[in-house]
């Protein structure tokens, strides 16, 4: 209901030496969406996807354009 839109601050990553993925729960289903270091396998996680919203948010902050894999 606001008038005002949130500002979307656009951020980057290491395209080179890290890819977006998400990370899913077996369990609970939760959804975590952040960065795999390809080299390391470390994954360091940004932000919770609670709906298809959040996700559609997460790839426009970080300017992502390709599907996302999911890993679990």
């Amino acid at each position: 209901m606001g008038l005002f839109k949130k500002k979307i601050v656009k951020k980057t990553y290491d395209r080179e030496h890290m890819k977006p993925v998400i990370r899913a729960s077996i369990c609970t289903g939760e959804e975590v969406a952040g960065f795999k270091d390809i080299r390391a396998g470390k994954i360091e996680e940004i932000m919770l996807i609670r709906s298809p919203e959040d996700l559609e948010r997460f790839k426009e902050i970080y300017e992502i354009t390709e599907e996302i894999a999911k890993e679990y």
